[in-house]
């Protein structure tokens, strides 16, 4: 599938119904989640089994099973948001198991051998309550093999010194990320956020 036609397909998927402001709850747009699923679907990331830390409404798990994922799950805390992330879910045909879980609780049995989780995920960027994407990461390296996340722009050595010596950084990509107008705080209609697509590897 062309990263168009998932960018349209993506269009489709409905976001939060009553946005949690401390959560950071903002739907990835489509043209960024096109580009990240896109991107690890090239390196070759999205063929077993795909975890969606923070998943929301699904816009993510559903893009990685398109992709042909062989298993997603999707971890939230939010059920009414899972509510949404199912509905999306079965209305685009794609199977996709959602978990409502804190990521900090959520464990995970490794995969069978010779396949390696990806994880795959748009974390909070700690604008409400700081440190709150580091939870995500957290799990993320501990569940997964390979880590897509986006960050705020800037964030590279945070980041860098926060896995080490467990991780590295391979791949860092500046994207343009336009936020709807969601809370009462926000002054425009779409504000366009400066962030940084990483891709983490865990060290052998």
């Amino acid at each position: 599938m062309k990263k168009k036609q998932l960018e349209m397909i993506l269009e489709e998927v409905r976001g939060f119904s009553a946005p949690d402001v401390r959560k950071e709850q903002y739907v990835t747009p489509a043209p960024i989640a096109a580009e990240l699923l896109h991107f690890a679907y090239m390196q070759g990331d999205l063929s077993g089994t795909v975890f969606d830390l923070g998943c929301g409404t699904g816009t993510l798990a559903i893009g990685a099973k398109l992709l042909g994922a062989e298993k997603v799950i999707g971890v939230d805390v939010d059920m009414r948001a899972l509510h949404i992330a199912r509905a999306n879910a079965e209305r685009l045909g794609v199977d996709i198991e959602f978990i409502c879980c804190d990521v900090k609780d959520f464990t995970v049995c490794r995969c069978r051998e010779g396949v390696s989780p990806s994880v795959i995920m748009n974390p909070p960027f700690g604008a409400q309550i700081k440190g709150s994407d580091r939870p995500f990461l957290r799990k993320a390296l501990e569940i997964g093999e390979v880590v897509y996340s986006l960050h705020n722009v800037g964030s590279g050595n945070f980041i860098s010194k926060f896995i080490h010596p467990h991780a590295i950084i391979t791949h860092q990509i500046a994207i343009d990320f336009p936020i709807k107008r969601t809370f009462k705080f926000h002054k425009k209609d779409i504000e366009i956020v400066n962030v940084e697509l990483y891709r983490l590897e865990r060290r052998k």
